[in-house]
């Protein structure tokens, strides 16, 4: 029998002990996507649904090694990126995603848990900006992500968001997801651009307080798509359909007693 060879795509993020963000999550999306995933821990986290009690960083040393002993095995097809927290750690990913510079990366410039506990420290923003938003091929902020890494108020209207996304090009990466979550209005609008043209990504907003760990539920599914050969309009219109389709599912499941995480395994609930 021939040999089956599965994607691999590979997450650089901080462990969520619940379950429902950081690498559990991605790994989650992952396979409801088909796709192995591997994993560099960059934080352990004391958290669970009403916040974040704790983190402990790894060490740059520690993560380079799971780093190399992942290449050096796996042909990774795609990286994303999430929490990462210091400077330190900032500086050590950019630094190893250049020894792999034909893998697809994207960053999720995670800077605040939806408990709205700090998860990257204010003087590592310009480590991001500098290093790691070059080496992107798309980056996923949310409007208080976009309005940090512009040092600008944020977005209120749509023309502000494709404003920002114009803007945020200007660091280096290669395409850029302004999300609209953090919005208000009947609609959700998420804006993709390519650096030539805009996407507009309409959905009715959901009214749920099951919102934890999205982002990198977003993130990891467009890196999914990618592992997968998707073009990357492809990959971001898949994944926008699969958070909004996880976060309808998980409105009424009722996981811990603060914001509860989307319905990663949807898909295996349908009858």
């Amino acid at each position: 029998m021939a040999a089956l060879t599965v994607p691999i795509a590979l997450t650089i993020a901080g462990s969520d002990p619940s379950g429902g963000a950081g690498i559990q999550a991605d790994l989650k999306t992952f396979s409801a996507f088909g796709i192995y995933g591997a994993t560099i821990i960059t934080a352990l986290t004391a958290q669970n649904t009403h916040g974040v009690s704790g983190v402990f960083p790894v060490s740059p040393d520690f993560i380079a090694a799971q780093f190399h002993s992942v290449v050096s095995d796996l042909d990774v097809s795609a990286i994303k990126t999430g929490m990462l927290g210091d400077v330190a750690t900032v500086e050590t990913v950019a630094r190893l995603l250049t020894e792999i510079p034909n893998v697809p990366v994207v960053v999720d410039p995670v800077m605040v848990a939806t408990s709205g506990d700090v998860l990257l420290a204010a003087d590592a923003i310009d480590a991001v900006r500098r290093l790691l938003l070059p080496r992107a091929q798309l980056i996923t902020p949310n409007i208080p992500e976009a309005s940090r890494l512009l040092d600008t108020p944020e977005a209120t209207t749509e023309d502000d968001m494709r404003r920002q996304a114009e803007e945020l090009m200007a660091f280096g990466c290669g395409s850029v997801l302004v999300k609209g979550g953090h919005g208000v209005g009947a609609e959700a609008t998420d804006v993709f651009f390519d650096g030539g043209e805009h996407h507009i990504f309409r959905r009715p907003r959901l009214v749920t307080r099951n919102t934890h760990g999205t982002g990198c539920t977003l993130s990891a599914a467009i890196a999914a798509g990618l592992a997968d050969g998707k073009p990357l309009p492809d990959a971001v219109e898949a994944g926008k359909l699969y958070v909004w389709r996880a976060l309808e599912a998980g409105a009424n499941i009722h996981i811990g007693g603060g914001n509860g995480p989307v319905d990663h395994n949807f898909a295996l609930r349908k009858t």
